[in-house]
């Protein structure tokens, strides 16, 4: 059982339920919000309610997009294993505090350092990916922890409800560090090690797979040696990363209140149409998986989604038809989900395994633009005494700069594909 690709059980399983509990986290604040009685005990009330509750979210990504650079060197001399553990550690600690939180000053601090301790996430997943895939799995390797990324939301704003409602806003808060220390920390010390070789489990076989490398590839493509920060396409990533965290947040944050608010949904169906957008966004992590493997052509595909993502943002904008007009703005959101995994695939691409945690982190800096996304839409909303059309038309204009950034990169891409044939022959499992 699992002879030969034991792999996906001692890294990929790990990373999964890591970004499955994290997600949760980050979004899961959106409906604990909600609540009255969290609102009245931190003194969440007044005039400028809804600057303090926006506040909570921008701090935390300013904080998690920041840390991404710090945890990206750290990485590089501790390795994945123990950034890891370190920042689950500060992680469940934050948990408990947010939980016990008795002022708003306290929770904000709370949600800061969160903010920092989750920064490591993709440095350290795409450390693992990086060190323990081989180039022709990345992008089944990037989905397979990616799809936690976005069932945690889909699952957790359920489960945060029921909570909230059986018990209290702080059970959440203290179930959520339950998890981490039942679950994601335990995974994280018996099952990953930070390379294969240190693992007394992995065979030969295996290691040999993982590391195989096209001769190919090694004379046409790697003979330059050159750092992440040499190559010009990692640029056009980061990016396109940066507009994906644009376009991501800014959708995601502000859907439920576009749906009730410009298109007259009840709040069952606006819950509905949320949790079917962030399933939109697990489909096409999924698909882009797949096409990357077997096309090769990760640049071509994020190419397409930007421009897809312009298409459904345009007919959320004009349509009449509520329903329609809802799920084209869900469709657009998958479409960055989509992005966001090629990012990471490309990323590991473009580094090395001794580079790829600062290449990551530089990665990670960017959703430090979904902060600034839903505070932008907001005062475009103010500006225009509630109307949500010139903040699509601000998404649509990123969404075409996005295009128009990996346009840079399809001909090289190409060329690639053309020096480096597919293997002949798989290992045997």
């Amino acid at each position: 059982m699992l002879k030969g690709q034991k792999r996906w059980l001692y890294i990929v399983v790990p990373i999964f339920f890591f970004w499955f509990f994290g997600q949760i986290d980050k979004v899961g604040i959106s409906v604990i919000q909600t609540d009255p009685e969290f609102l009245n005990a931190l003194g969440i009330t007044g005039e400028d309610k809804n600057a303090k509750i926006g506040l909570l979210t921008f701090v935390f990504t300013i904080a998690y997009g920041v840390s991404n650079l710090f945890w990206g060197f750290i990485i590089d001399k501790w390795g994945a294993r123990k950034t890891a553990i370190a920042g689950l550690v500060v992680w469940t600690l934050t948990m408990i505090a947010s939980g016990l939180s008795t002022s708003y000053e306290m929770f904000l601090a709370s949600r800061i350092i969160l903010g920092f301790g989750e920064g490591m996430m993709i440095p350290v997943s795409g450390k693992f990916i990086s060190a323990w895939f081989n180039k022709r799995e990345l992008g089944r390797a990037q989905a397979s922890w990616l799809a936690g990324n976005y069932l945690g939301p889909a699952v957790g704003a359920i489960g945060l409800v029921l909570i909230i409602s059986a018990l209290h806003w702080q059970a959440a808060f203290f179930m959520l560090a339950s998890f981490n220390l039942i679950i994601n920390i335990p995974m994280f010390i018996f099952l990953t090690r930070n390379t294969p070789e240190e693992h007394s489990r992995i065979t030969k076989d295996e290691l040999a797979f993982i590391r195989q490398t096209d001769d190919e590839e090694i004379e046409n493509i790697s003979s330059e040696n050159k750092s992440f920060a040499q190559d010009y396409r990692f640029w056009v990533v980061w990016l396109g990363m940066i507009v994906c965290s644009f376009l991501f947040f800014g959708i995601s944050i502000w859907l439920p209140t576009y749906l009730i608010e410009a298109k007259g949904f009840d709040s069952e169906g606006m819950s509905s149409i949320t949790s079917l957008s962030w399933l939109f966004a697990l489909g096409f992590v999924l698909a882009c998986g797949f096409l990357a493997d077997k096309t090769r052509r990760p640049s071509l595909l994020a190419t397409i989604l930007f421009a897809m993502t312009a298409v459904f943002l345009t007919v959320a904008s004009f349509v009449s038809y509520p329903l329609i007009a809802g799920i084209s703005m869900g469709l657009a959101m998958g479409c960055q989900g989509g992005v966001f995994h090629l990012s990471n695939m490309l990323m590991v691409k473009y580094s090395t395994p001794e580079t790829a945690g600062r290449a990551a982190g530089l990665i990670g800096f960017t959703n430090i633009m979904g902060g600034f996304s839903s505070y932008i839409m907001g005062w475009l909303r103010d500006l225009s005494g509630g109307s949500f059309s010139s903040s699509i038309a601000m998404l649509i204009f990123a969404a075409i700069l996005g295009l128009g950034a990996y346009v840079f990169t399809i001909k090289k891409e190409a060329a690639e594909i053309q020096l480096v044939p597919l293997p002949l022959q798989k290992m045997n499992t």
